[in-house]
């Protein structure tokens, strides 16, 4: 298999298995994330995702263009791709959170992964960019469309415009990153991660999500307006009054997913 899938203990792993091409994705494995995505979204016990490349060198470096299709960027622009590149760089329907743990290089498409993932953990070894223009094409898979609302406008457009590549420190600094360490200390600090979204209500992790997707591009009141399917489930469930008894009973709160 060209991608390797498991859930243990809530937390589902993804990860691209295509050392050899640097983790490029051709169609199968294109066609394999989005069926992996789609059964996360239908799977309540997965709690959190983690999303990373297998070896050391890469994420992933986008579209296999040595094993591609053979389709025009064009035929590639029109053909239709679920959820982006990946399944994931676009995906509007799925509310667990994501965090790509970046071994290594994302580029094209890979970058366009992190860009769809909401929490990013970096090697030191990592680099970043978006380099179509260099090759004729462009990123439409979400590079385009997200980079510039992610970081301020002069610096997406300076990506963007020359293709150029950014390390970890630097997209840190950038607000592209939430954590840079060491390379081995990449699975400690994911582990970290996952802990604290893991202690936290899953029903509640859920409508944080759904509603800060939802409330994109609204004011600040609309956004608090908002009565989600999921902001209602949370507020009734079973684990919202754990949780205050937990707090003050002085013990972890038992959380249910209900």
């Amino acid at each position: 298999m060209s991608v390797l899938f498991s859930v243990e203990d809530h937390v589902a792993r993804v990860t691209i298995d295509r050392p050899d091409v640097l983790n490029a994705v051709d169609l199968a494995t294109q066609t394999e994330l989005i069926r992996i995505w789609e059964a996360i979204e239908k799977n309540r016990d997965i709690r959190v995702v983690v999303l990373t490349g297998a070896g050391e060198r890469a994420f992933c470096t986008g579209a296999d263009m040595k094993g591609g299709s053979g389709m025009s960027g064009l035929e590639y622009w029109a053909a239709p791709r679920p959820g982006g590149f990946g399944g994931i760089a676009l995906r509007d329907t799925l509310n667990v959170p994501v965090i790509a743990r970046v071994n290594g290089h994302a580029l094209g498409g890979g970058m366009e992964m992190v860009l769809g993932c909401d929490i990013v953990i970096a090697s030191e070894k990592a680099t970043f960019g978006l380099p179509e223009p260099r090759v004729g094409r462009l990123a439409l898979d979400g590079g385009i469309a997200l980079l510039a609302r992610r970081i301020p406008h002069v610096q997406a457009m300076g990506m963007l415009l020359t293709g150029r590549r950014v390390g970890a420190e630097e997209a840190f600094l950038l607000g592209l990153v939430n954590e840079v360490v060491a390379p081995d200390s990449l699975d400690e600090a994911v582990d970290r991660w996952v802990k604290d979204i893991l202690a936290c209500a899953p029903l509640s992790v859920r409508a944080v999500k759904a509603m800060v997707r939802a409330g994109e591009g609204l004011s600040a009141k609309e956004a608090q307006m908002l009565r989600l399917p999921e902001l209602v489930e949370a507020l009734k469930s079973e684990d919202q009054n754990e949780g205050v008894v937990a707090f003050r009973e002085k013990r972890a709160p038992n959380w249910k997913g209900l």
